[in-house]
Parts: structure tokens; C-alpha cells; sequence
């Protein structure tokens, strides 16, 4: 009774508050009902206004309160008003036009300061384009708030922007005239389990053991989440800063003697510049130096100097004076791009002297970033051509940290982002049931391995977002893995290939549709640069299905074989107008099979809208395999230069798929 009655006194005095995704320079949905939502005293009536438009809520026993919205055309900006008897919240600068949803791991997380196109998006940015991301947070159970704030695009802001998500965004707001809303919540490293909701994977007994599994491993959680922190204080301590000692001597001035110091080119990483003996990544406290020629009309100005994203964290100097400094520890401070203020007074006409310690406990350390990204210029007047700060640089190691031992591993339980459901629950669920056109989803890798488990997961959490939002036929396009690791020599198993594969198997669902992105990878990273080309691959989706604006938007698909005396026949869809090849040679990415189940290198050959493969190794081919590698060497394409999507033939099993 006293716990009910305290209930009730906390409800009587709640005051009024929205959702953190309404507040200033928000997007909301165009011409289709919006539901506005938050929370007040029960029993009240709150009344929204939006421009000329309106609508009213009373709020229920447990204080919530949803008012509906009218359908509203594409505009702005408006100021929204949400009152209630007692108060009044004002929203400023609200637009109305498209919002998606973009969610996935690394690759939707990766900002624009981290993408090969970063200096173009700068002169691209458009405050028309918005986006809200999500903070991140792994939850046990369903969160009401969500932690953000709407980000309109800047020359200043972009970097911060997901660059797959800017890139989708920007191309339909060229083509559509109309303000862009993204939501993007996205989280590193992370599998589908973890974005899915708990009742959804209660729901299927085929993936129900991991939640149970999961809930079973955790009642022990308590301990071994006091251990690992334990062990983590200790592992830190072992590589932490043991203090600025560069600095001490004097490596911060603008005279230095530079004799025992190296030139390197900048950005880059120590890995790269100077490789450790012991082939391990160089860990500790580095500083790197160069001077640069203050143009006259800059003196006595406030000037803005930015380096790219740096691992891990820096002191950056001009003239001696500390000019910004990033600490942060979190997972995120490698990838944010270095910006800071120089006071006015500091740099003189003339030479300057630009001074920069890293430092990195955890691997990883130097520049991450572009050549354009470094770069210097005033904050404040007439647009200036920025002085480059990319190339020689002289570079000195402080010192190494020597500590071996690895990082020791957080235990799976509340707080982690691989529990099954907590980032639904911490991210998604918050969110609803704001309004969006449609979801984008990058993600994959955290699951590569698990194709066969795969193919059941992916569709359950489409169907599971789209019965949570309330919209049965939400729009839901994803990316396809883009091809990563070394090439394969000769034709084999790969479990890149088959999640592919299953990613694929979800296009049965309506309302799907799938970038393939197997020719914009980089064998090299899991993190290819080339981010503008799959937002806008996705783009050529979205504006096909949704927005009626005629295009192809995929590339060649496997259709049907023909089997012949010595060869074999594929022939496609979406192939209409023909196929070529990326680089005008022969086709390459084919391998055939007889009955021994033994692929070889096909030669192949386009006939129209078909390709015909054969090899002297394969007399009686039964099947064919395309682009079936991590990193498949294949140049097949429609005539828009879409790429052929990846595929087999065969149903044979896989001895790497689980």
C-alpha cells in the first residue's frame, strides 16, 4: 500500500517532459500522422502545436501521453509548443520532411571525419540535413529516455555525422528538395542478438537459447564484474601516462634541437612510421613537430586548427601554449577529429611552431585521418584558403610502454553491448513509436561465423522493429558485407561469403532491399573509406521504392542455369540492358564444380545478359560460384556499373558455417 501510494504522489507531481527527440532542430516525418509523446501529471490535457497545425492528449494513470499530429507537408522551420495546464515547452527550429532510422555496428557508426570524402562533404554540408545520434546504452529492460540532440549539418558538425547515413541523406535530399531527419544509432563491434528484443527471441525456439543462456550465465554476474574491474584497474595503471615528460624538457617550444629526430610523413600511423622490433604496435607517449608561415592578413586573428582523428589522446601546442587537449577514454576518442581554437596573439606573422604529443596505452597510435584533414585556418571573416598541415613532419618517441599482458576481457552481462536485446532495450526502444520513413542497417561482421543462425536472426529482428514502430510493411534496406581479408588464391569456403549469403535470404520479406558492396571494400580494414558510395547505393533504393523516381538500384542477380556439354550458362535479372566489367576485361570471381564438389577458376565469357563458364579442369560442370571469398577478385556489372551480386548455385554444406 505504501509503495502504491508513493507511486501515485510521484505521478501527481511529475512535470511536463518530451521525449529528448523532440527538441531543437528536429525533423519530423512529412505527410503522414506523427506522434508526439512524453510525459506529465495524470489526468492533465496537453495540447502540441505545430505551425497552424494541432492536436491534444490526456495524460494517463502512469503519466504518459501521446498526442497524434495531422499529416504535415515537407517545410519549415517551425517552432513547436507542447503545454500543458501548468507548463509550456517551446522546440525551436523544427523541420518537416524525411527521417530514417540507421542502425548497425562499425561500419554505420563510422563518422564523415573518418571517410575518404571528407574534405567534399565539409562543402556539401547543408543545415537541411539533421541528425540525432542515439548515445549508447545496453539496457536489461526497455529504457523510456534516450540521451541526444538533433545536429543540423555544418562545416563544423559533419565530422561527427554517420558518414553511411550523411551520404544516403544527402542524396535524397538532392533529389527530393526536402529536409532530412537521421536517426542513427549504432554501436561498434556488436552482434544482432544485442539489437533484437528479448520477447522476440523468447518468441522463436530456434534462437530463444541465447537469451536463456545469457540470463542463466548472469547470476553470478555481481563477482565477476567486481574482478574484472579489478584486473582492468590494474592493467590500466600498467599502461597509463606516467606524466608529460616531452613537455618537461622542453619538446613543446619553438627551439628544439631537432638532430636526434626523425622526419615522417604525416598523417599516419606508428605502426606505419616506425614498426616495433618485437612486431607488436607501438604503445606510449610520441611527439611530432613541424613549423608553418603565418600569412599577414591572419595576425591577430583567432584561428581554428584541426588534425584528423588521432589515436588515442593528445596535447597540441602552438608556440609552446597548450591549444586543446583530448583525454577522453572512451572507445570513441580515436575517431574524433581533432579541432581546436587558437587564441588571437599566440601565432605571429611569420614561423610558427606546431607541437604534438600522443599518447596510447591500448595499440593504435598516430594519425588515423586524410591529408586534407590536417589542415589550419581563421575562424572568423572572409572564407580563407587553409594552410595544409599534411606531410613532413619531425617525430620523436617520449617512451614505450612496456607492458605484454592483453586487455582483460569485460564479462558478458548488464552494461554490455553484447547482451542479448540490451541495445534494443537502450537504444531502439526509446525511441518509440517516433515516426520514420524507413530503417537502414549496416551490420554483419560481429556475426560472420554464424551464417546458418543468421538467416533466422536477421528476419526476426526486421519483423520485430516493424511490429514494435507499428508500421507492418516499414521500409528496411541493408548493406551487404563488402569484401575484406587477402585474396584467396584458389576457389574455397568462406565465412564472409556465407553470411553474405544469409544477409540475402531476408530480401524475401517485403519491403527489403539490399546494397551490395563487394568491389568497395579494402582487404586491408574492416572500416573501407569509401562510405559516399553505399550511402548513396542505398539512396538508389529508397528513392526507387519509396519516392517513385524511376532507376535501377541493383545489380545483376543470379537467375537460372543451363547446363550444356562442357559448360555452363548463368543467366540474370536486372540485366536487361546487358552486363560488363569494371576494369572492360573478362570476366573474373567465377568458379564451377562437378559432381566431385571440387570448384576451379572459370573461364568466362558475356553473352548479353548471360555468362558462359567453362574450364578444362571441369568436363561436366553442375555448379557455379560467384564472388565466394572474404575478398573475391570479381569485375561483373550491369551497364550502370552496379555490381553483380554475389551467389551460389549449390546447396552444399559448408564446413565453416555454424
Amino acid at each position: 500500500m505504501i509503495v502504491c501510494l508513493l507511486t501515485l504522489v510521484t505521478f501527481q507531481q511529475q512535470p511536463l517532459k518530451v521525449s529528448s527527440l523532440f527538441s531543437d532542430n528536429m525533423v519530423l516525418q512529412r505527410e503522414v500522422p506523427v506522434p508526439i509523446f512524453g510525459t506529465a501529471m495524470p489526468g492533465q490535457t496537453i495540447t502540441v502545436t505545430v505551425g497552424e497545425f494541432s492536436a491534444t492528449a490526456k495524460v494517463g494513470d502512469d503519466g504518459k501521453w501521446l498526442a497524434t499530429m495531422p499529416a504535415m507537408k515537407a517545410g519549415g522551420p517551425f517552432v513547436e509548443t507542447i503545454r500543458s495546464a501548468d507548463a509550456t515547452v517551446s522546440i525551436k527550429n523544427v523541420m518537416v520532411g524525411e527521417v530514417w532510422l540507421c542502425s548497425g555496428q562499425s561500419n554505420m557508426e563510422r563518422p564523415e571525419s573518418a571517410a575518404g570524402d571528407y574534405a567534399q562533404a565539409i562543402d556539401e554540408a547543408d543545415p537541411a540535413i539533421r541528425m540525432f545520434t542515439v548515445s549508447k546504452s545496453s539496457r536489461e529492460a526497455p529504457a523510456s529516455q534516450v540521451k541526444g540532440a538533433w545536429i543540423p549539418s555544418s562545416k563544423t558538425t559533419i565530422g561527427a555525422f554517420s558518414a553511411v547515413a550523411l551520404a544516403f541523406g544527402r542524396e535524397v535530399h538532392n533529389k527530393l528538395g526536402v529536409p532530412i531527419g537521421l536517426i542513427n544509432a549504432s554501436w561498434g563491434g556488436t552482434k544482432a542478438e544485442a539489437w533484437i528484443s528479448r520477447d522476440a527471441l523468447t518468441a522463436s525456439e530456434a534462437l530463444k537459447s541465447t537469451l536463456d543462456t545469457y540470463l542463466s550465465n548472469i547470476k553470478d554476474f555481481p563477482a565477476k564484474n567486481e574482478a574484472y574491474h579489478a584486473e582492468l584497474k590494474t592493467w590500466i595503471a600498467s599502461r597509463s601516462d606516467k606524466g608529460n615528460e616531452g613537455y618537461l624538457q622542453g619538446w613543446a617550444q619553438p627551439k628544439v634541437y631537432e638532430t636526434d629526430w626523425k622526419p615522417e610523413t604525416l598523417p599516419a600511423m606508428m605502426d606505419t612510421i616506425e614498426p616495433q622490433a618485437d612486431g607488436k604496435r607501438f604503445e606510449g607517449a610520441v611527439w611530432f613537430r613541424r613549423t608553418f608561415e603565418l600569412p599577414e592578413a591572419w595576425e591577430g586573428k583567432a584561428l581554428r586548427i584541426e588534425l584528423g582523428p588521432i589515436r588515442d589522446y593528445d596535447d597540441t601546442y602552438v608556440n609552446g601554449n597548450k591549444v586543446g587537449s583530448t583525454k577522453d577514454a572512451s572507445s570513441d576518442s580515436g575517431l574524433a577529429n581533432r579541432s581546436y581554437r587558437i587564441s588571437p596573439g599566440i601565432p605571429r606573422h611569420g614561423v610558427n611552431t606546431i607541437a604534438i604529443r600522443i599518447f596510447s596505452g591500448q595499440g593504435d597510435c598516430g594519425f588515423t585521418g586524410f591529408p586534407e584533414q590536417m589542415r589550419i585556418f581563421p575562424m572568423e571573416g572572409e572564407p580563407a584558403e587553409p594552410v595544409s598541415l599534411s606531410g613532413t613532419w619531425m617525430e620523436k618517441i617520449e617512451r614505450k610502454v612496456e607492458a605484454t599482458d592483453p586487455a582483460p576481457h569485460m564479462p558478458l552481462g548488464p552494461g554490455s553491448p553484447s547482451a542479448p536485446g540490451g541495445l534494443f532495450n537502450g537504444m531502439i526502444a526509446p525511441l518509440i513509436p517516433y515516426r520514420v520513413k524507413g530503417i537502414l542497417w549496416y551490420q554483419g561482421e560481429s556475426n560472420v561465423g554464424q551464417a546458418d543462425r543468421y538467416k533466422l536472426l536477421f528476419p526476426a529482428l526486421i519483423r520485430d522493429w516493424r511490429q514494435k514502430l507499428g508500421q507492418p510493411e516499414l521500409p528496411f534496406y541493408f548493406v551487404q558485407l563488402a569484401n575484406f581479408h587477402a585474396r584467396q588464391e584458389t576457389p574455397g569456403e568462406s565465412d564472409w561469403a556465407d553470411l553474405r549469403e544469409a544477409q540475402s535470404w531476408s530480401l524475401a520479406l517485403s519491403h527489403t532491399g539490399m546494397a551490395t558492396t563487394i568491389d568497395i571494400g579494402d582487404a586491408a580494414t574492416i572500416h573501407p573509406t569509401n562510405k559516399r558510395e553505399v550511402g548513396r547505393r542505398l539512396s538508389l533504393i529508397a528513392l526507387a521504392k519509396d519516392y517513385g523516381i524511376k532507376g535501377n538500384y541493383v545489380g545483376p542477380e543470379f537467375n537460372r542455369v543451363v547446363v550444356g556439354p562442357g559448360s555452363i550458362k548463368i543467366l540474370f535479372k536486372h540485366a536487361e540492358d546487358g552486363l560488363k566489367t569494371s576494369d572492360s576485361k573478362a570476366p573474373t570471381g567465377f568458379a564451377i564444380a562437378g559432381e566431385d564438389h571440387k570448384f576451379y577458376w572459370a573461364d568466362a565469357k558475356i553473352q548479353g545478359a548471360s555468362v558462359v563458364l567453362s574450364s578444362e579442369k571441369v568436363p561436366n560442370p553442375v555448379a557455379v560460384r560467384y564472388g565466394w571469398a572474404d575478398n573475391p577478385d570479381c569485375n561483373l556489372c550491369g551497364v550502370d556499373g552496379l555490381p553483380t551480386v554475389p551467389f551460389r548455385t549449390d546447396r552444399w554444406p559448408h564446413t565453416k558455417s555454424q
